[in-house]
């Protein structure tokens, strides 16, 4: 057993903020304002300054490609293509991977304000292949080499630019599929622990990842079910399927479907292939892609919501996102149901109908408030492709005051998973009165993490009877200013009340995985 004691902020549904609260076999048996005589006795921890929350939540991120692009080279930061190109080579120098894989081009974080070249690439890396993904994760950039790889298939679908080394929409996922299929087993298992610990450091104990792309016979999702279920720590990993094939869902009882890639609507803003209503402002011929028709999307929505599937579909641009209304919408018509946690992933640019019918249908969102503040692609570049539309990106508060529930996640490796940096951002919206206040921001990555998954009545807050996970900040949030947010620091991660402890070996996690069971 033991007690803290000073500020425990609960994020529960009355956003309590506690003086005591007693931990005792994993679980909290008592929060409130007065230790009662019963735990006088146990031991106590003096909090001072910092401040007990529940643990985060990301509620969705890409789990295999994060653990994968996080080992590798990471060219977010370069500030010029020269920086880039050098980046580029003392990696290669440095690697003995047959293929070159790296993450984050943007022409947006370089001087030069263009995205890097397929022939400037040759100049960098000319001997081997290479793969170079686009920081929004929608695109990505090959060298010639990579390209003589690929085979004719690809190269005949839309997206394919053999000139300029870039590839978009169903180029890009095809090439991405070749890639993965070339990383060996025991590397993902290493790069999966290290992300988890990484995930860790940050304040993380559960998160909603979203699988099945590119690996044979869709080894991601059995690696991320061995790994949800091997870990030793009390991580929590929740499981969504990028797929429309219903049929691998249920022959892996996955309860949930969904994410990006195969359940993608749309593409993205850095590529100018989110679909809209309306062309964009410096292409009035380009109103982005959608990959499906409607009837496709709601013959899909209508099958999966009649196999008590919760289904998330990403939705970038306000076309992609009313086609996800409308097909949620048939579904639920179809087939009424009372507690569904239906969601749109991202709804960076909602309509005002689709947000009332979410409302109204209980459709829930995971976004990503770090976009609101991402460098590689700021405000000035959304402002120039969409003019006024960009003030109606991510309206925050007016989604939360209409009670659809928002949870916050990071959609790694697109931007790192931060949960403070996430919290920062969504109490700092670019358009006045979007911003939540900071309890409501917490809410985002603690409870409303929990909820949208299922989780509430065991995680998510801090209350008597749910499983002690929790994390230690290094000050009280609340007594900050916005402003103020990105000063705050994860001084430590509790899972089932003990400190998280690193460096879990391969074999121990594929022997537990494959012998527990658990909720994935």
């Amino acid at each position: 057993m033991k007690i803290y004691n000073g500020t425990i902020i609960s994020c529960d549904r009355e956003n309590r903020v506690h003086k005591y609260l007693v931990e005792d076999k994993g679980r909290i048996v008592y929060a409130g304002a007065e230790l009662p005589a019963a735990y006088k006795g146990a031991p106590q921890t003096a909090l001072g300054e910092r401040a007990l929350l529940p643990c985060f939540g990301d509620s969705h991120l890409h789990f295999a490609s994060y653990a994968l692009f996080n080992s590798g080279l990471d060219v977010r930061s370069a500030r010029t293509l020269r920086e880039l190109r050098l980046r580029l080579m003392k990696f290669a120098a440095g690697s003995r991977d047959g293929i070159l894989m790296g993450f984050g081009v943007s022409p947006h974080g370089v001087a030069e304000r263009r995205l890097i070249s397929r022939e400037e690439l040759d100049g960098a890396c000319p001997d081997r292949p290479l793969y170079l993904v686009k920081y929004d994760g929608h695109a990505c950039v090959l060298n010639s080499r990579m390209i003589a790889l690929l085979p004719a298939g690809i190269k005949s679908l839309r997206g394919f630019h053999g000139d300029t080394g870039e590839m978009n929409q169903e180029a890009f996922f095809a090439v991405t599929d070749l890639v993965t299929k070339k990383i060996s087993l025991p590397r993902t298992l290493r790069n999966m622990l290290t992300a988890v610990d990484e995930l860790a450091l940050k304040g993380i104990g559960l998160m909603h990842t979203v699988s099945g792309v590119g690996f044979p016979f869709d080894l991601d999702v059995t690696l991320e079910t061995l790994l949800g279920r091997g870990l030793n720590s009390g991580f929590q990993t929740r499981l969504f399927f990028q797929t429309m094939d219903l049929g691998k869902v249920r022959r892996r009882n996955l309860p949930r479907v969904g994410g990006c890639f195969a359940t993608a609507l749309d593409g993205g803003l850095g590529s100018r292939d989110a679909a809209l209503h309306l062309p964009y402002t410096n292409e009035p011929s380009n109103r982005g892609v959608l990959f499906y028709s409607d009837e496709q999307v709601v013959k899909f929505a209508k099958e999966a919501n009649r196999a008590g599937l919760q289904i998330e579909m990403h939705a970038i641009g306000d076309a992609a996102f009313d086609q996800a209304v409308l097909a949620l919408e048939a579904a639920l018509k179809d087939f009424p149901r009372a507690d569904h946690r239906h969601g749109i992933i991202h709804a960076c640019l909602p309509t005002e109908e689709g947000l009332r019918k979410c409302a109204g249908l209980g459709i829930q969102v995971p976004l990503q408030p770090s976009f609101l503040v991402w460098e590689l692609e700021p405000v000035e570049y959304l402002r120039s492709i969409l003019g006024e539309r960009a003030g109606e990106l991510s309206p925050l508060k007016r989604m939360t005051e209409m009670g659809i529930v928002l949870s916050g996640g990071s959609d790694a490796p697109c931007t790192l998973p931060d949960p403070i940096a996430g919290i920062h951002a969504a109490c700092n919206h670019f358009v006045p009165g979007q911003s939540l206040t900071i309890a409501e921001a917490l809410k985002l990555f603690t409870y409303n993490a929990a909820w949208a998954s299922f989780d509430e009545k065991e995680r998510g807050s801090l209350e008597a009877g749910k499983i002690a996970d929790m994390v230690i900040l290094d000050r009280n949030p609340l007594a900050l200013k916005p402003a103020e947010l990105l000063q705050l620091k994860v001084e430590q991660l509790l899972l089932k009340g003990e400190p998280y402890k690193s460096g879990q070996g391969i074999l121990s996690l594929l022997a537990k995985g494959i012998l527990a069971g658990g909720k994935i």
